[in-house]
């Protein structure tokens, strides 16, 4: 796991690359990579690339990247890992190709080398990278399908800077931030902002799946290579023959690294499932699973407090455990360093930033979450909840002006003794996207200024014929917006503020295609058949135990109760006050 970021002028011919600017963006994402940085700009300084370094695989390396190809005409800036990368590299090397490490890097390159822009639709893992090819004049880069990891970029004036933080792009000092006020209405609807959105008006992110390439005749050209709604419609056949084989094979993959691999443990299915088929595949090997859980005294005795179970499945996986406690001074002590390290604001950062730090304090550089679960197992309530909506609300789809009046009349005296969401159930309800904000959505679009601009989710139209549609549409949304837009984003910045690789095993795209592919086959997979396949190391009371997320004490440690009566959207406001701070802006006006 790293951090990049560079400077291209494709098509400014006058354009010089600032040095200073380059090593602004570098110290900027200094916790990404601190095991090393170089950077790099071409004899014109039409290019400049600049790159941290998290060691996790090939350690005897000690070539920084930017990092060159053997002849010398391809350079590349990596954030991620590859987790086949060791097949890629014999099957590459049985087509002639050298190399120098052991790296997942240098097989990039080489697969670039070989089959360009269709080099992407052979890769397992998490990535945004960048190459620059000398002999064609022309810059690639590419995201993985999930948007596991991150890559913004600033294209204005023929110039286009690239990322792996917004924060980078501001402290490069090469652009002028406006405020998005679509990013914004975004934020305030959701939590957090959707992509492509920043809350930068000209900086957005690569779409997931995507490549894009700019050249030196100022042509820019772009393709997708995967996404979600194609691995969730369950065409591609799948090597596996059952769930188990399909879950340790995607577990095997996250383990390979030349470091110890830790697992975040709640009390939860999804951590005790990751951490029972680590500690089987670890053990093996003859070594000890780390295994990392938070405890907060204010929860402590109570039905919030994880760390029991947690600790009881430890013992029984026999992992190297550490339960790390923290309390309201904690919070206080950490808070200014948590909204310098948050990249976009974000209502629920606050929890992985808290467990990364105690797992790089055990000594981790990289950690496993059971983030990806509920998506990929149907766990949430809005598995249920949106089809219901949808059906309820479908005979006035054709109505659009009794739904909207109707939530006008019932939305003051909802507002009194329930949710006022409830209001605009008929209105928007009868359409995924719609139904979808109901259940997710923070504020509702009537909250916003009467001529804010929004988009809903829209549900691509591969899925409607996919059969168990329902799952799969709630699946796709759930993957596609909350997922991306603030899990992986968060696990992404908060993870990397303490120098920390996240990985995310139930976030596979060999496991999603095989679980889609049952599904089609009338094999619907649930949470328990996730447990099942971590028996006998998850004990059946974890198996059996009620949903209950990983929460920490938010309101009484920010007080939310007095100091804003809103409570959540209190923490909201209170979130996007403290985020342009920590950029040296000042919020917009309401």
């Amino acid at each position: 796991m790293c951090g990049l970021a560079g400077v291209f002028g494709h098509s400014n011919t006058d354009f010089r690359v600032d040095r200073l600017e380059l090593e602004s963006m570098s110290r900027q994402m200094s916790t990404r990579g601190p095991d090393g940085h170089g950077l790099w700009i071409d004899s014109e300084r039409r290019i400049g690339m600049a790159h941290r370094r998290l060691a996790v695989v090939d350690l005897t390396n000690q070539a920084m990247q930017p990092f060159f190809s053997g002849d010398g005409h391809l350079t590349i800036v990596f954030n991620g890992e590859i987790y086949n990368y060791c097949e890629l590299r014999s099957e590459l090397k049985k087509h002639g190709a050298v190399f120098r490490t052991q790296s997942d890097t240098e097989v990039l390159l080489a697969l670039y080398a070989r089959d360009g822009s269709s080099m992407c639709r052979y890769l397992r893992g998490m990535y945004a990278f960048v190459i620059w090819d000398s002999r064609a004049g022309c810059l690639f880069m590419a995201r993985d399908p999930f948007g596991i990891k991150p890559l913004y970029l600033h294209d204005y004036g023929g110039v286009v800077r690239f990322a792996s933080q917004v924060k980078a792009l501001l402290a490069g000092g090469g652009i002028v931030p406006g405020l998005s006020q679509s990013g914004l209405n975004g934020y305030q609807l959701w939590g957090s902002v959707p992509e492509p959105l920043t809350v930068f008006d000209t900086v957005k992110a690569l779409p997931p799946g995507t490549w894009r390439q700019f050249r030196m005749d100022a042509a820019v050209e772009q393709g997708s290579f995967d996404s979600v709604d194609t691995m969730l419609s369950g065409n591609r056949p799948s090597p596996y023959k059952n769930l188990k084989e399909a879950l340790v094979d995607s577990v095997k993959a996250h383990l390979v690294a030349d470091v110890p691999v830790g697992v975040f443990l709640s009390a939860g299915i999804d951590s005790g499932a990751i951490a029972a088929l680590s500690a089987e595949c670890v053990q093996k090997s003859g070594q000890v699973l780390k295994t990392v859980t938070l405890g907060f005294e204010e929860f402590r005795g109570t039905a919030n407090d994880e760390t029991p179970v947690a600790e009881m499945l430890a013992r029984r996986l026999s992992t190297d455990h550490s339960t790390v406690w923290l309390t309201r001074d904690d919070f206080e002590t950490c808070l200014q360093e948590f909204f310098a390290a948050m990249d976009q604001p974000s209502i629920d950062g606050l929890n992985t930033w808290l467990v990364s730090r105690a797992a790089s304090q055990a000594g981790l550089k990289v950690a496993m979450s059971g983030l990806g679960g509920d998506e990929l197992f149907g766990g949430y309530p809005s598995f249920r909840q949106v089809p219901w909506m949808r059906y309820l609300a479908r005979p006035f789809a054709g109505f659009p002006r009794v739904g909207r009046s109707i939530r006008r009349v019932c939305l003051p005296a909802l507002k009194r003794f329930t949710s006022p969401k409830y209001a605009g159930l008929l209105e928007y309800g009868h359409h995924w996207g719609g139904a979808y904000l109901l259940r997710r959505g923070l504020e509702m679009p009537w909250d916003l200024p009467r001529d804010a601009s929004f988009e809903l989710p829209a549900l691509p139209p591969s899925l409607n014929a996919v059969r168990h549609s329902n799952q799969a549409a709630v699946g796709y949304l759930e993957t596609a917006c909350y997922m991306r837009n603030q899990l992986l984003r968060d696990a992404d910045w908060a993870g990397m503020a303490h120098s920390l690789e996240i990985r995310v095993p139930l976030v596979d795209a060999p496991l999603l295609r095989f679980v889609a592919g049952q599904r089609q086959r009338g094999c619907v997979f649930t949470k328990r058949d996730l447990a099942k396949c971590a028996e006998p190391g998850l004990p059946s009371n974890i198996a059996r135990r009620p949903k209950t997320g990983f929460t920490v004490p938010l309101s009484k440690w920010a007080d939310l109760e007095n100091t804003h009566p809103r409570g959540l959207q209190g923490w909201q406001a209170l979130v996007l006050d403290r985020y342009f701070d920590s950029c040296s802006l000042q919020r917009p006006s309401p």
